[in-house]
């Protein structure tokens, strides 16, 4: 719960991963081969083949919008921008979890497109 309380007050980018990391620290200390395990699957995932990394970042990110996962939402915003993705290329993607998934699209849409805009100006920014 203190992700979503993060979440609205802060934003719906780097302050819910910033909520969520102390809770993530404390759990990958009990369980260290679990988060090993998913950060390989994760790598291998992401990893650039016949999809570049931008378009995977772009599927992730409408399957975080349609799972209604904030913390992936955050993840896969942070990620979308880092690979170069653009604010049309952003939305258009949102806008197939409008048809894909219907009216909770167009709520964790819009929390998905704010959180790639403030990945986006993070980056433009000269202090990022």
């Amino acid at each position: 719960m203190g992700s979503v309380r993060a979440m609205e007050i802060h934003g719906h980018g780097k302050a819910v991963l910033d909520a969520l990391n102390p809770e993530v620290r404390a759990l990958r200390q009990h369980i260290p081969e679990v988060f090993k395990g998913f950060a390989a699957l994760a790598g291998a995932a992401m990893a650039p083949g016949a999809l570049d990394r931008k378009t995977k970042e772009l599927i992730a990110l409408a399957i975080a919008v349609v799972e209604h996962c904030d913390g992936c939402i955050a993840a896969h915003a942070k990620g979308a921008a880092a690979a170069g993705a653009t604010e049309p290329e952003v939305a258009e993607a949102i806008g197939v979890t409008v048809l894909m998934h219907g009216g909770p699209g167009t709520v964790y849409g819009p929390r998905a497109f704010a959180a790639f805009q403030e990945y986006l100006a993070a980056r433009r920014s000269p202090e990022a």
